[in-house]
């Protein structure tokens, strides 16, 4: 069967583009070797937030009283139920994306996709079987795994990735995280909270090391206030597994220092999936590890394109859709913007959460800005006092010459649903005047946000 669009990999990238294919009145088809909606929705971002969420009820209940209610007897996670809660969430989704691909006539290739030459695509199934199909248009969108470092290598026991932190057997008594990105927090947070004693480990100066400095300084202070062991500046030097638990040498500003823990979390960024998909044999060029495209996704390979971790950019689930879209829209002869990338929101669901978009204060002054900057902490507002959960602030950095919102940096009690407007902000050419003037409603988290807004101004009323 010949495809107008063939998509290797059905992540976030893959399976969207694949849908937008088929609205554009084209002949779709995916490729996945493994579970549709790739390790987003099934090892990654769905399975992870369900996690968490138990996380969150739990200390609901571990704090009861300060919201006025008395739990009687004891209360304790069961940590193989919290496990399969999650692993049902992404089942579901999981089934959901076949439902989309079904109702919209894309057809599922089951097998491993290889570039054999210009137009065909070989998939080898679980059996060995090898067929050959032939596209018009070929996008990889095969994603990225955990990466693996010399002195941090996995087995998958003692020392695991983010796969094996998911369906532990077991709640471990004791874990050392290594690596505070998005990946490292979300389960030293989930981790910390379960009643497993953590310690974090950072080679950078501050967690969460792409965020605004504040918010990084802030997140580690809550971090600590949980009871969490953060250490940054600071590197993994060698794993002993040999015995019952990991002896772990981390060199710190401190000198060596020597840590036990029954689990090591390696989390120290992602590797894209490039490895025998037919790249060598077809000439397609590579820049820093990267697959290089151009601005809709063009490979050097006429009819051959790639998206989402395996090109150059933020490896986000939202990114590799807007990416997948993109692409697609392209091929079937629309004109579809690029993708902004300075406009691309990140979102760290630890608690507090974490949020932003655009240049941090460093950036923005670095990039020879005179800048006006707003912050409006959350222990002022109303809602966040009513809700138990007044850590942390909402930043906004502004032009001072035409009023630009360069930068937005939010952390606290559901940022990752707020970023949104800032967002589109940015998008509109919004002015700093212009957030004060559109009437938030009251009582609400988003308020911080037209405050920090008048804040930059010397409006600001409620500090």
């Amino acid at each position: 069967m010949k495809y107008d669009v063939l998509i290797i990999g059905t992540g976030p990238g893959g399976y969207v583009a694949a849908i937008r294919a088929a609205q554009l009145g084209l002949k779709a088809g995916v490729v996945e070797r493994e579970s549709l909606g790739g390790i987003c929705l099934n090892w990654g971002c769905i399975p992870t937030k369900s996690l968490l969420k138990s996380a969150q009820v739990y200390d609901y209940f571990k704090h009861s009283e300060d919201y006025g209610i008395k739990v009687e007897g004891t209360v304790k996670p069961d940590f193989s139920a919290v496990v399969a809660r999650s692993r049902g969430v992404a089942d579901g989704m999981s089934k959901g994306v076949q439902f989309l691909l079904k109702k919209n006539k894309v057809e599922v290739i089951s097998g491993t996709g290889k570039l054999v030459s210009g137009g065909k695509v070989e998939v080898t199934s679980a059996d060995g079987k090898k067929e050959v199909h032939e596209a018009s248009h070929i996008i990889l969108a095969t994603g990225a795994r955990s990466k693996e470092l010399p002195n941090l290598k996995q087995d998958g026991k003692k020392i695991i990735g983010y796969r094996e932190a998911m369906t532990l057997p077991k709640q471990p008594v004791s874990m050392i995280v290594v690596g505070s990105g998005a990946i490292g927090s979300e389960f030293a947070g989930f981790y910390n909270s379960m009643g497993t004693k953590v310690t974090l480990v950072e080679f950078l100066p501050n967690v969460v090391p792409v965020e605004d400095e504040e918010v990084s300084k802030q997140l580690e202070r809550s971090f600590k206030k949980a009871g969490m062991t953060v250490l940054t500046s600071s590197n993994v030097k060698s794993v002993d597994t040999s015995g019952p638990l990991c002896k772990v040498k981390i060199v710190t500003p401190k000198g060596e220092e020597e840590h036990e823990a029954e689990i090591v979390l390696s989390a120290v960024g992602v590797t894209p999936n490039i490895e025998n998909i037919g790249l060598e044999a077809l000439g397609i060029e590579m820049e820093k590890g990267k697959i290089k495209v151009n601005d809709f996704y063009q490979t050097n390979v006429k009819g051959v394109y790639a998206i989402g971790d395996i090109v150059h950019g933020p490896a986000l689930a939202h990114v590799a859709s807007a990416e997948g879209i993109v692409c697609v829209e392209k091929i079937a002869g629309k004109n579809p913007e690029p993708v902004d990338y300075k406009n691309i929101p990140g979102c760290t669901y630890t608690s507090p959460e974490v949020a932003s978009v655009g240049m941090t204060e460093k950036a923005a002054k670095e990039a020879g800005y005179d800048i006006k900057v707003g912050k409006f902490p959350f222990s002022a507002s109303g809602k966040a006092s009513a809700a138990g959960a007044k850590d942390g602030f909402v930043k906004l950095i502004f032009d001072s010459k035409y009023g630009e919102l360069l930068g937005a940096h939010l952390i606290g009690f559901n940022v990752t649903e707020m970023i949104a407007e800032l967002v589109v902000a940015r998008k509109l050419e919004t002015t700093g005047h212009e957030l004060i003037k559109a009437i938030h409603p009251h009582p609400t988290m988003s308020e911080a946000i037209m405050e920090a807004a008048a804040a930059a101004y010397g409006e600001v009323i409620h500090l």
